[in-house]
């Protein structure tokens, strides 16, 4: 198949500068998660994709299930390309909702400005530009090798940063899709076939309000919240001593990542709020880390009450995610046999299969037993690309490179 691999490199290359301009209208309508309105981003991905002759199915949540999970509106997308009976069904999923810019940035966060051969905008790596890689590797693949068996399905969706539920997971839930294979969006130029999982929470920290001239009349929470944070803090040291045998994944870490609370300057605090978010390794349990996240606090704010009699702090603890790990099924060693195979033909070198310590939508298809990996637009490493920073960029040469990996194993499976 070299003359068909050949063949579907220049289909890239002649199409290249008409996808960098389908990624630059994506960057620029904004999916800022919160408050995740993202439904406007679904309705132009749709009409991008029809120029492209793709008809997008918009399978659209229910507003009342959006809103009680705390985002305003998702319509996910689903593309079908059957091209006959036998042969896979492949899954191509990339999520359209990011965190906000933030500041710091030297460039518009939805200009998508092309700056030295790298475009810039909220995005523009992880992972709408592999709305683009996807889109043109099957682009070039009908064009070029013309399957005639099995099915390559794009799944667009708006859940990734509040945990996939209500994305790729209400998909699956609903019935709309069961492919044999997937390959999710990337951000490296690594297959990772496995990830750490999630627990996320809102810790509030309730005391009493005081005038700041009698502070004895008051119960301070925010010195009850600082002794919590520190006895969740010191978890991280002892997490050093638990590693994963996975490679790419070292060990745990719980990192506070938001706090809010009191009211004025010259007030004690009556009330602190935060949230924790606590990465877990594929050997740990999740009922576990949780119970035992949960018995840190209660120590924590047991400790900083001693003497206090009644007038003490109390905590409430609330979930706001769990993601399971993801480890790998037997069943995605043709997708990393061929990524790795076709990634070393384009890159010059032979990308690595590990595992990744961020969490991502594929533990939803891999938890239904699709075998699934992540591989897609990126740079040499997550941190290259600012992913979640300031001036998250793509570098275009990358960009195209993994289009064409994407492509070439596209054809390598249905043929």
């Amino acid at each position: 198949m070299p003359n068909t691999h050949e063949a579907l490199d220049r289909w890239i290359d002649q199409h290249f500068d008409e996808q960098v301009a389908f990624l630059q209208q994506l960057v620029r309508v904004p999916t800022d998660t919160p408050p995740g309105h993202n439904a406007p981003h679904a309705e132009r991905t749709t009409a991008l994709l029809k120029a492209f002759g793709f008809d997008a199915e918009q399978h659209p949540v229910p507003e009342a299930e959006v809103r009680d999970y705390g985002m305003q509106s998702i319509t996910n997308l689903i593309v079908r390309r059957p091209y006959g009976e036998g042969g896979p069904t492949v899954a191509l999923n990339a999520h359209g909702d990011v965190v906000p810019p933030g500041e710091g940035w030297t460039h518009d966060p939805y200009g998508a400005d092309i700056v030295d051969g790298k475009l810039y905008g909220r995005a523009a790596a992880v992972s709408k530009s592999d709305f683009s890689t996807f889109t043109f590797a099957v682009r070039a693949l009908e064009a070029v090798a013309r399957p005639t068996r099995g099915t390559v399905e794009l799944h667009f969706t708006y859940d990734e940063e509040f945990g996939g539920e209500l994305g790729p997971g209400w998909l699956l839930k609903q019935g709309l899709t069961k492919p044999d294979l997937m390959i999710a969006a990337g951000f490296s130029y690594e297959v990772v076939t496995a990830h750490n999982g999630c627990l996320q929470m809102e810790v509030t920290v309730h005391g009493k309000m005081a005038h700041a001239a009698v502070p004895h009349t008051g119960i301070d929470a925010l010195q009850g919240a600082v002794a919590v944070m520190n006895a969740l803090y010191a978890e991280n040291t002892r997490y050093q001593g638990i590693t994963s045998g996975v490679p790419g994944i070292k060990h745990p870490y719980l990192n506070i990542g938001r706090i809010e609370g009191g009211t004025n300057t010259n007030v004690i605090p009556g009330k602190v709020v935060f949230k924790l978010d606590r990465r877990m390794i594929p050997e740990e349990k999740p009922a576990e880390v949780e119970a035992h996240i949960r018995a840190v606090i209660a120590s924590a704010a047991s400790a900083f009450n001693a003497g206090r009699g009644d007038e003490g702090i109390t905590v409430d603890i609330k979930r706001l995610l769990l993601a399971n790990a993801m480890t790998p099924l037997p069943g995605n060693a043709p997708l990393v046999d061929a990524i790795q195979k076709h990634g070393e033909a384009v890159f010059g070198e032979k990308p690595p299969a590990v595992g990744t310590p961020l969490y991502t939508d594929v533990r939803l298809y891999v938890e239904r037993g699709i075998p699934g990996v992540i591989y897609g637009a990126g740079p040499r490493t997550v941190l290259e690309s600012h992913a979640k920073r300031a001036d998250e960029r793509v570098d275009l040469d990358d960009l195209r490179r993994a289009t064409k990996v994407v492509a070439r194993t596209l054809a390598e499976l249905f043929f």
